[in-house]
């Protein structure tokens, strides 16, 4: 049995769900006694691809090219397809990313594979993977067993724990792979890169706004709060739609799904959609002056008031704390 995981990086770094999918594989693979293979693709990844020795992968398979650089679902569904048919590998493993959940059903129909996305949890019980993830836009959590030949698993990001690197370096191979202009048929041609903050769906803290703002000119007070914390920002769709802040911060059913250990939700509802996005999160914190929100039923603090007054001593109070103030 041989176990194939998929190590995303972007512009020559590795993302943090590249460590938590090998650390999760590596375990995976030791309990079912089997051989783990990792793949990187992209340009210039053959230099960082050792990296991934420190949390469990003892052979990479690196595909390496300059057209790589940017995206391309079509080449990278291919590139990873044919890894997997070298590898005889049964079983693959990727990042819930937006990355991920882009190329993994390709692979899966090339693979005639099953798949199960946005994992929360995997165990083996009697030699078979079973995975946990959230269902009913998060009102239930479900266990799937796969039953096809090759089955492929996406992980959330921040759930599974990538822990430290040991700094064991992992011996690395490049693909013997042909790329033709056919390959690249849909590829990425930009990208745009936020500055500054860290992207939602890696963040460990995130401090989102709704409507409870009231306005584009008052989600200063979300952002202040953020950066007192090295926070992400997020919005709900509602914001978003607005056109107060960028599609990219959206959090929820239709935006993207978020595991931080620290959620702090400024002014939201708490409509299921929102929900579905967040409610995996450690610890939430809900500031709302309506007592019967739906938000305050996930919540593990919550604070009835006016946003517009608790925003800025909660920022107050943080910055006192960490000594910017």
């Amino acid at each position: 049995m041989k176990i194939l995981a998929f190590a995303e990086q972007r512009d020559g770094t590795f993302k943090k769900s590249a460590f938590e999918v090998t650390r999760a594989a590596r375990v995976i693979a030791d309990q079912l006694n089997a051989e783990l293979v990792t793949a990187v693709i992209g340009s210039g990844v053959l230099s960082i691809a050792p990296q991934l020795g420190g949390f469990g992968a003892a052979r990479v398979v690196a595909a390496d090219d300059p057209r790589l650089a940017l995206y391309s679902t079509t080449a990278y569904a291919k590139i990873i397809t044919e890894i997997a048919r070298t590898e005889r590998a049964s079983i693959l493993i990727f990042p819930a990313s937006q990355m991920g959940k882009d190329l993994t059903p390709r692979v899966a129909v090339r693979l005639n594979a099953g798949l199960v996305v946005d994992c929360t949890a995997l165990n083996v019980e009697g030699g078979e993977i079973i995975a946990t993830r959230p269902a009913y836009a998060g009102k239930a959590v479900i266990d799937v067993k796969v039953t096809s030949g090759t089955k492929i698993f996406t992980l959330r990001p921040n759930v599974f724990t990538a822990g430290s690197s040991n700094g064991t370096a992992a011996t690395v191979e490049r693909a013997s792979l042909t790329l033709t202009d056919e390959d690249f048929r849909a590829k990425v041609v930009a990208t745009k890169v936020a500055m500054g903050r860290p992207d939602v769906t890696e963040a460990a803290i995130i401090v989102s706004g709704g409507r409870g703002l009231k306005g584009t000119e008052n989600f200063h007070l979300v952002e202040e709060l953020a950066d007192a914390l090295g926070a992400a920002v997020g919005a709900s769709r509602a914001v978003v739609d607005a056109g107060w802040r960028p599609h990219d911060e959206q959090v929820g059913q239709t935006g993207k799904t978020v595991s931080p250990t620290l959620y702090v939700a400024c002014g939201i509802s708490g409509a299921v959609q929102h929900l579905a996005g967040m409610s995996s999160s450690k610890y939430i914190v809900a500031i709302n002056k309506d007592k019967d929100a739906p938000i305050f039923q996930v919540a593990d603090y919550g604070i009835v008031g006016d946003v517009f007054e608790i925003l800025p001593a909660l920022t107050r109070e943080v910055k006192k704390l960490i000594g910017k103030e």
